[in-house]
């Protein structure tokens, strides 16, 4: 009803409409007729009427109308209207017809729409898979250059130079010194033994194995690498130092190799889980990876010269769960990549315990042992040192003699690392007895003892010093016995103040059994005090090291206090594990008397108690610099002199050389 009623409603209106048009239409037109016959005449004289002037007459504009403007803008609104009114009338139109049509008229339309819709959306899709496929392309394309650009850096890391800047800087401290000598002071250069095999290797002359470079705390192994190194340039070779924290061992290794492990890859960006998402080790893997790829397309060119890594202070690495996994994938990675001559690995260390986990998969393994110096080479590194730090052209009252390096190799030995720290010093024999008495610091804050006092809440404690002790008192021993042979000889040698020193040592089972512990000997091996060597071989870590431990097995009643420490752990070890009844006053010198009193029986104490503290205490002497000059002059003597105990056969063999 709704319906009908609008519809007769829009019928009534448009006849309305149409008949006031209509009537307009017809007054318009009569106007229209009389006005044409009233201005007929006119028009025709204004035609023959000559214009002398291109205006319009007054008030018009040009048109022969007075209000020109008005009737324009009249115009213009009435088509306005007019379009407004037609666009309504369509839109009554369209609804009459979508309510007044029929059922097949609307599934016409309606098909006619769906339709529409089914191209618009075949149209959507064709541009979706378009873009899609165009990202694809783009992307695969970006994935294959990224990798290529990846092993292109890597290759280039082995070229001229090194991108951890050792070799650079090993350069700048070499030119520095070269600028400082003259043209005679390379006779005094020190050719180690080992140089011309790690050329070798370097150079890649050998192949197929992959090294072990040990040895102890500033022997010179660095400086034995880098002057390989130094010698080609760089080239094919890559060295990182090694770190506890596998992070930062995974970075060094990027460094070194230039690769970033992904993480400048843009394709990140559109993935869930990022590149980093994962551990170290992985990270370390994919390094070899890429290495190994570089190396074969090393290989395809025919250079047949294998890749060398380098890595610096493999000791480092903490002996936990990470970094004896991070051991191993680094050995069983050397072992297949020196096995296939791609790649040549050499570890630089310092600590057994490294050496001690290759070993047992190690079968192309090999070791090279770097040594202290020879008296021989170090009077000659001596000479080198002081020349390029205080030329004796201007400085001529420090320049060394013979005899002044024997005693410097007496002192602190042929340990590199010492021997250039004391050439750099004026006084040069000052600086090895302050060398010798940071050790003996070293050793006795480490390790020092605690007596008959020692609280039970630092048992561990007591443990590590009295292991180390012991294991030190049996060196002091060895050494004294082997001094006194020397000095009890018939006929001594006079060259036998002129050898190498020869510092005592004794195998690893031996001396853990002498420490009555087998897990201690590693934490020394880390803190300097004691070193094993490859053949397994436990010594003092040095020359100064072991004349620390001289000195300190000198000091009074050292002995004593040291089996009173044992004592002491004995004693709370034994709290531990039983139940003791101890009579207190019978340790301390009293005697008990048992006797029968009022059918009783009674318990009295004879003799005195000694409760005072005895006058001549144990200590140990203190390390200052006035009570270290007392050993300075000792250690300037002969050596029975300085350390041997005084006995009436080191007393009369004295007295006869004197």
């Amino acid at each position: 009803m709704a319906v009908s009623k609008k519809v007769s409603q829009i019928a009534v209106e448009k006849d309305k409409a149409s008949d006031s048009s209509n009537e307009s239409n017809e007054v318009k037109k009569e106007t229209k007729d009389s006005s044409e016959k009233s201005e007929g005449p006119e028009k025709a004289g204004d035609a023959e009427r000559p214009q002398t002037d291109g205006s319009s007459p007054p008030g018009g504009n040009g048109n022969g109308n007075g209000n020109g403007p008005p009737e324009d803008e009249s115009r213009e609104e009435k088509k306005e209207r007019k379009r407004k009114e037609k666009e309504e009338e369509e839109e009554l139109e369209e609804e009459v017809e979508d309510e007044t049509e029929s059922p097949k008229h609307r599934f016409r339309n309606m098909m006619r729409s769906f339709g529409k819709f089914c191209l618009k959306c075949i149209e959507t899709i064709g541009i979706t898979f378009s873009s899609l496929a165009i990202l694809g392309v783009a992307g695969i394309m970006y994935h294959r250059m990224y990798n290529v650009h990846v092993l292109d850096k890597i290759d280039r890391a082995f070229d001229d130079g090194d991108p951890a800047y050792q070799l650079s800087m090993h350069k700048l401290t070499a030119k520095k010194a070269e600028g400082k000598e003259d043209p005679n002071l390379m006779k005094y250069w020190v050719e180690r033994p080992q140089q011309k095999l790690l050329d070798d290797i370097i150079r890649g002359d050998i192949v197929g194995r992959y090294f072990l470079v040990i040895g102890e705390k500033g022997t010179g192994k660095t400086s034995l690498l880098l002057e390989a190194m130094k010698k080609v340039d760089g080239y094919n070779v890559a060295m990182f130092d090694a770190h506890a924290d596998p992070e930062i061992f995974r970075i060094r290794l990027g460094k070194a190799l230039n690769f970033a492990y992904a993480e400048d890859y843009i394709g990140s960006l559109f993935s869930i889980r990022g590149p980093r998402d994962t551990t170290a080790l992985l990270d370390i893997e994919r390094a070899f990876g890429k290495l190994e790829e570089v190396a074969l397309r090393r290989a395809s060119r025919k250079e047949g010269r294998p890749l060398i890594l380098i890595i610096n202070n493999a000791h480092l690495v903490k002996e936990n769960e990470e970094g004896i996994k991070l051991v191993e994938l680094l050995q069983q990675k050397a072992e297949s990549l020196s096995g296939s001559g791609l790649v040549t690995m050499i570890f630089n260390l310092d600590d057994y315990w490294v050496y001690e986990k290759l070993k047992k998969l190690g079968t192309r393994l090999e070791l090279i042992n770097v040594r202290d110096l020879s008296r021989q080479e170090t009077v000659k590194a001596l000479h080198y040192s002081r020349e390029t730090h205080f030329p004796s052209n201007k400085f001529p009252h420090l320049k060394l003699n013979d005899e002044l390096n024997n005693q410097i190799y007496d002192l602190i030995g042929g340990r590199p690392q010492h021997v250039s720290q004391v050439a750099r010093h004026e006084d040069i024999l000052r600086a090895c007895h302050e060398i010798i008495d940071r050790e003996k610091t070293w050793f006795l804050n480490q390790c020092g003892l605690l007596g008959q006092e020692m609280d039970d809440d630092v048992m561990e404690s007591g443990k590590f010093s009295t292991s180390a002790m012991m294991l030190m008192r049996e060196f002091v021993e060895m050494d004294r016995r082997r001094l006194n042979s020397l000095l009890a000889k018939d006929i001594p040698d006079p060259k036998d103040e002129k050898k190498d020193h020869q510092l005592p040592e004794l195998p690893l089972w031996r001396a853990r059994q002498i420490m009555t512990r087998a897990d201690y000997i590693q934490q020394y091996d880390n803190l300097n005090i004691f070193t094993i060597d490859s053949e397994s071989r436990v010594r003092a870590d040095s020359v100064p090291m072991m004349r620390a431990f001289h000195e300190i097995a000198s000091q009074p009643r050292f002995d004593e206090l040291l089996d009173e420490t044992i004592e002491r752990v004995a004693a709370i070890e034994s709290l531990g594990r039983t139940r003791e009844i101890v009579a207190k006053d019978l340790a301390l010198g009293g005697k008990y008397k048992i006797r029968p009193k009022h059918d009783k029986w009674v318990v009295t104490m004879e003799g005195e108690q000694d409760t005072g503290e005895k006058d001549d205490d144990i200590y140990m002497e203190e390390i200052t610099r006035h009570e270290g000059k007392k050993w300075w002059k000792k250690r300037m003597q002969r050596f029975h002199e300085s350390y041997l105990p005084a006995t009436k056969d080191n007393f009369d063999i004295d007295i006869n050389r004197r």
